[in-house]
């Protein structure tokens, strides 16, 4: 008797006969980069959510005058910093972008801060301004025969100090994305220019501008992001301090670690999720266009 067999019946190939010698390599050299991927980032995440899953982790914090004071200093933090850094990283690349031999030098030393790491490099700044033997201090000593100021024991003054670490830390690098960007001008609309008689300002508005504007908002953009998670700038130089005043969203977390609350320490970095949630949606629209 002749047995027939269906389709469903007859046994499927192997998943390693059924894939191309290509293919098994790339599932190979991509499993490493997803165990890592799980592990380090999916865990880690997904640990901290649910560790800040509790209500009562958020009226907590609300009712820590700390973190109220963390929250209005992410903003400061932002608006001037961020902002000021921006344009002046403009306004560096137009300098940078002259075709002069000593330039170029120039901008080896100006790469420096951002090419060195942090650690070192703010806690260098943190010396300098110690009120007792710091090299800024003595300056003024010397100079005007007065003792200088405690410069990070006013919170005001500590806090605009951190901002300026932060933009002169970081400053290099916005100047370098947007030097790239005037680089790509084709040079013949600024001849064209010059033939109709414009000046500096009027380059600027109507060719250096419109040509540079996405990039400049998409830099802007993803700068909010990374500053936001900024945890050097603030805690190597302050501490946080003086009396938790200057604290910043991304180094609340270590003030309840260090009070052994683990729980206000993750809820106060899910906190900052209303901030970075919007900017990675607005940041990706508009590299999708």
């Amino acid at each position: 008797m002749a047995i027939t067999l269906s389709a469903s019946d007859t046994p499927s190939p192997p998943l390693s006969a059924r894939l191309s010698p290509p293919q098994v390599w790339g599932i190979a050299l991509l499993a490493p980069y997803l165990l890592v991927f799980l592990a380090f980032v999916v865990y880690p995440v997904g640990y901290g959510l649910w560790l800040a899953r509790q209500p009562s982790s958020y009226v907590a914090l609300y009712n820590d005058p700390i973190f109220a004071r963390a929250a209005v200093n992410t903003l400061i933090f932002l608006v001037i910093g961020i902002n000021i850094k921006m344009l002046i990283a403009l306004f560096l690349s137009g300098f940078f972008a002259q075709q002069r031999p000593w330039i170029r030098w120039l901008s080896v030393i100006f790469i420096l801060p951002w090419a060195v790491p942090s650690i070192p490099t703010i806690l260098s700044v943190r010396f300098m301004l110690n009120p007792e033997w710091g090299v800024v201090n003595q300056l003024i000593f010397k100079f005007t025969g007065d003792d200088g100021p405690n410069w990070l024991n006013d919170p005001a003054v500590a806090l605009a100090m951190a901002i300026g670490v932060h933009i002169w830390k970081s400053l290099p690098f916005w100047t370098l994305i947007l030097l790239t960007g005037r680089l790509a001008i084709s040079h013949d609309l600024y001849e064209a220019s010059d033939v109709d008689g414009a000046n500096w300002w009027q380059k600027f508005r109507y060719i250096t501008w419109p040509s540079m504007q996405t990039l400049y908002i998409t830099c802007t953009l993803l700068s909010m992001i990374w500053t936001l998670g900024d945890f050097n700038s603030v805690y190597l130089l302050t501490g946080g301090g003086p009396a938790d005043l200057t604290h910043v969203l991304s180094t609340l977390g270590i003030r309840y670690l260090r009070l052994d609350q683990l729980s206000l320490a993750m809820a106060s970095i899910v906190c900052a999720m209303p901030f970075v949630l919007p900017l990675v949606y607005f940041m990706m629209k508009r590299l999708s266009r």
